[in-house]
């Protein structure tokens, strides 16, 4: 690890408000990038708010959502962020062979259009930077206006988190060995 997280016990006024507030809500605890960006604690502060909603506030359906999230950060190699949302993914009803063919750097077999047009988009995007007008209107169609925002909002924070893993190398939890090729 390039960067450790602040020291929890020595935090200054405008750390400790901001780790509380994270501690606080849905997450439960601090970790992983959110507590590197403590560093920084308006960063952490705008990065968690822009997390939560993406993670809890997103008109997408949870299983769309796990789908771009496993998505994206296999094509940024972030083991982190991965290990965090396989488990996750799972619990909202992506399928384990889903899973696996991301995970191995293959097209999914996705039984349905909603997921096939957020991986898709996901893949196109974060590739090319840009979206053919043949892959829009297929996430449009999908997802609806609202998802399809709220798709490019998951893309950039998740690109964010697997940019802060990489950068840092935050490590996976003792014990955990990586899901990537090396």
């Amino acid at each position: 690890m390039r960067l450790a997280a602040p020291d929890m016990d020595s935090l200054n006024t405008e750390q400790r408000r901001v780790h509380d507030v994270i501690a606080g809500g849905p997450r439960g605890r601090v970790r992983g990038p959110l507590a590197l960006w403590l560093h920084r604690p308006l960063l952490a502060e705008a990065a968690q708010n822009l997390g939560q909603y993406c993670r809890y506030g997103s008109s997408l359906a949870p299983r769309l959502s796990e789908i771009a999230i496993l998505t994206l950060v296999r094509l940024w190699d972030a083991e982190l962020p991965w290990y965090a949302h396989k488990a996750e993914a799972l619990k909202v009803g992506v399928e384990p062979e889903v899973i696996e063919a991301i995970r191995s750097s293959h097209a999914p077999q996705l039984k349905d259009a909603a997921g096939q047009a957020v991986y898709r988009f996901t893949m196109e995007v974060s590739k090319n930077r840009r979206v053919s007008q043949e892959t829009y209107d297929a996430a449009l169609g999908a997802v609806g206006s609202n998802g399809l925002v709220d798709l490019v909002g998951i893309i950039g924070y998740y690109s964010l988190v697997a940019l802060t893993v990489n950068t840092f190398e935050l490590p996976l939890p003792e014990g955990v060995l990586p899901d990537f090729p090396s």
